[in-house]
Parts: C-alpha cells; structure tokens; sequence
C-alpha cells in the first residue's frame, strides 16, 4: 500500500466535513494500522499523550481564557468606545470602528472567529441601523478578524514559535508590523467604498484631543494589557506561559474593581467556554503531532524540501510557490489546522534557502488568516455569515476588496524582510 494514502484519506476526510483533529487521527492511525505494522499501538497512543506535555502549550488556554473573560469584563466595551473616538469622523465611520477595534481587540483576545463573532452581534446590528448593507458589514467584520491573531498575544503566533523553534517573544513583536499595515489597508479600503457609496460617518466631527484624553484614560487599562505583556517577557519578568496567566488575572481584576462589570455568575461560562475552546485546539495540536509522527517515518518532509529545493533554488520564487500553497489550502482548511499540519514541512525548505524562520511564521500567519475569508471554507465567511444570516453569494461579493487589500499587504511582508521584522530588528 502506498504510504501517501494516509494524505488522500485525511483530504477525503476534510471534504466528507469531518471535524479536523478526527481526520487527523484516523489517517494517521490507518497508517499505522494498515501500512506500517511493525509500529506498535502502545508507541502511537504514547506519542499522541505526550506531544502536548508541553509547558509552553499550557500558553494556549491562558490566552484563550483572556478573550473569554474580557468579553464578560467590559473591556471590549471600553476598547470600542476607543476605537469610535478615533475613527468614527472618518468615511464610512462604524466601518472605521470596525477595523480599528479587531486591531485592538488582537491584541487581547488573539481569536478571528471570537472577534468576528463578537463584533457580528454588537456592531453590525448598529452598522445596519446607519445605513451599511448587511453583506457589507458582514464583509468588513470577517475581513478586519483575520487581523487579530496576527497582533500579540494570538494563539497561532504561540504554536508557530514552538513547531519552528523561535522565542515566543520576537514572534511577538513580528507580529504588530503586519497587523498595522492590514489594518492600515482595510481602512483604506472602507475610505474607497464608504466614499462610492455615500455611506456616512458615525460622528459629525473629529474628536477633540481632551476627548481623546478622556477616552484613553477609561480605557487604559484595556489597552495596557499587549504592551504589558510583551514589556513583561523581553525583561525576563516572566516566560511565555506565565504572561497568559498574569494576563488572566490582570483582566479579572480590571472587570470586577475598575469597570465593575464581571461577576461572580460570569466564572462558570468564561470556563466553559475556555474548555471547549481549549479542548479544540489541542485534540489538533495532539493529533497533528501524531500525523506528524507518520510523516517523519516516511520521511515525507524530506521528500518536500528536496522537492522545492529541485524546483528552485531563488527563494522569492520558492516563498511566492509556498504562498500559492497556502492560499490554496486555506480555501479548504481552518488555519490553526493548516498550520500545525504544514509548518514543520516547510520550515525546513525555507531556512535551507536562508529565509529567517521568524520572517516565515509572519508570512505563514497573514497567509492563512487571508484563507479564512475565502470560499468554500473560511471560518469567519462562515461564523459571520451564519450570526448576521447573509448569504454566502453576497457575502463573497462584498469581500474580495477587502481580500486585494489583504493580498497587498502580504506581498510586501513576503518581499520585503525589512519592513516585516522592523519592530524585532530595534530590539536586538
């Protein structure tokens, strides 16, 4: 039997809409079981326990708690009375907020789906009420989430770090400059439409700087939350893992004493939800390891770095293939997915060709956040459209734009080293 049959029998398994850490473990275990049988059972369980006995991952439900508790804590509130005072004025002004928010809220919460779906229920109710088409506010929403796990402390920054062997720190910090210039382009892109279609700001002026002031002071605690986080970790104050938790408990603090809108009623959801949540992540993380574990045997990793090395040896051609790749298969798979299952494969091709690893996991990151929006299988097209009830047909009218705009920015990521590790390149 062909030993490529367990990658065909996972893809089948995608496409009969099988959840993703299931296809992974069941290819993965037809190998083992059919092909390789030399391979004992108690080797593979074994594998698949201890590829998340990892103290970096315990990171993931740290950060992932973080968004849970800031929606009961009254941050996101104040993180978007924030974000309307700075660009409410602007053409197309709830729209404005709407971008402007999901960089902030990135920072934070680290989720696309838990953004889009966030803001799919308080502001696109209000951008409706202005006079935006459902379709494009659902667009808008969809578009500007993929800009939050990209800005710190994003889950998929945490799990690139670990498959490549980078410091979670400088991941970090590699992550505001493409955040920044995507949510840069989305704005541009609202001020574009916004103007052709007359759609109306939400404030009739800009903002005073003593109303700034005033803002930014209800809202600094929200907004200290990133910044502490990072200033934390390149002090050496605490690891990684430690600045989920100290970030956990900084929100529950700021939502019971400061802004006094978390309760106790709230703990038992905010667990719930951080279980479920943290339970999908890591039955693919465990799974994916354990796929993994069927392609080293194989040597299949080998076989694809040997095979993009033979097909060039420029690594712009190579990163411009490796994009296509990806765009392709963020169509089809959710991009926690693609991440864990396509990292470890080709990391190795890049950094044979002298591309910075780091460089790589911003590329890799934009790249599949893009994937989310496109059809057939983007996970915000999908959470967005099913919270606002659009049509998929126009919702995928309003999106491409947004997607140009996001392909741009990608682009100048992938070619230009410099400005993508600007922020990690002023602190070596």
């Amino acid at each position: 039997m062909h030993p490529l049959m367990p990658v065909a029998i996972l893809f089948v398994l995608f496409f009969l809409d099988i959840p993703i850490g299931f296809a992974l473990m069941g290819s993965a275990l037809f190998y083992f079981i059919f092909i390789n049988t030399t391979m004992a059972m108690n080797m593979v369980i074994q594998q698949f326990v201890t590829s998340i006995e990892s103290f970096p991952y315990l990171a993931v439900p740290f950060f992932i708690m973080v968004g849970s508790v800031m929606n009961y804590s009254g941050i996101s509130e104040q993180l978007m009375n924030m974000a309307e005072v700075l660009a409410g004025h602007m053409k197309g002004g709830l729209a404005q907020v709407n971008c402007l928010l999901s960089a902030m809220m990135g920072g934070i919460s680290g989720s696309a789906n838990a953004d889009a779906a966030m803001e799919s229920k308080i502001l696109v109710p209000q951008m409706v009420k202005k006079g935006f088409s459902p379709a494009f506010s659902a667009a808008v929403t969809a578009a500007s989430s993929a800009v939050s796990p990209v800005i710190p402390p994003g889950t998929n920054l945490i799990i690139y770090a670990l498959i490549a062997n980078v410091p979670v720190g400088d991941m970090f910090l590699a992550g505001y400059t493409p955040g920044i210039l995507m949510t840069l382009s989305l704005m541009i892109t609202v001020n574009i439409i916004s103007r052709k279609r007359n759609y109306k700001p939400s404030r009739d002026k800009m903002a005073t700087p003593a109303e700034i002031g005033r803002q930014a002071l209800k809202s600094i605690w929200a907004l200290a939350i990133p910044f502490g986080i990072i200033l934390g970790m390149r002090m050496g104050m605490f690891t990684p893992t430690e600045a989920g938790g100290v970030a956990v408990l900084f929100c529950f603090l700021v939502g019971f004493f400061v802004y006094k809108k978390l309760k106790i009623s709230h703990i038992p959801v905010i667990l719930k939800e951080t279980v479920q949540s943290t339970g999908a992540v890591i039955i693919i993380i465990a799974s994916a390891k354990v796929f993994g574990y069927y392609m080293t045997l194989e040597r299949i990793p080998q076989m694809i770095t040997q095979g993009l090395m033979d097909f060039t040896n420029n690594k712009f051609v190579l990163l411009m293939v490796i994009n296509l790749l990806l765009l392709f298969v963020g169509m089809f798979i959710e991009g926690g997915a693609a991440l864990v299952i396509l990292a470890p494969l080709l990391v190795p091709a890049v950094k044979a060709l002298g591309v910075d690893p780091l460089h790589f996991g911003v590329i890799f990151i934009v790249n599949i956040m893009i994937g989310g929006l496109t059809p057939p299988f983007g996970s915000m097209m999908f959470t967005v459209c099913s919270i606002v009830r659009v049509k998929l047909e126009d919702f995928i009218r309003e999106v491409w734009p947004f997607i140009i705009a996001l392909l741009i920015v990608l682009l100048i990521v992938t070619y230009s080293a410099d400005i993508a590790l600007f922020i990690p390149n002023l602190f070596k």
